[in-house]
């Protein structure tokens, strides 16, 4: 939420907080913390071998190969998710002591 725009921020956030909706505070840009960032280099490495030559021949590599994705290596990255905040909690105290 943090790199938004500061008007669609404080919207977001009115929003959220008349809605009661708890939000943690999360690193805005730490692949470590963002499962997602672990499938762009799978596509990548699909969709480079058809040599997409337009906007359009790329968009359409990018949504097959999406549709591709396992839905086991989604929860794997899921899954993932404690032993990396884990992680990151423990290389922060190693920096901080």
């Amino acid at each position: 939420i943090k790199t938004m725009p500061s008007h669609i921020l404080h919207v977001t956030t009115a929003w959220l907080h008349c809605k009661r909706v708890r939000v943690l505070d999360w690193p805005s840009c730490s692949p470590d913390l963002s499962p997602i960032e672990n499938v762009w280099p799978i596509k990548k490495l699909r969709v480079r071998p058809s040599c997409p030559t337009s906007v359009s021949d790329l968009t359409n590599a990018l949504l097959e190969e999406w549709s591709k994705i396992s839905v086991n290596t989604f929860l794997t990255l899921v899954e993932s998710l404690p032993r990396r905040v884990e992680a990151v909690i423990a290389s922060f105290k190693f920096i901080c002591v």
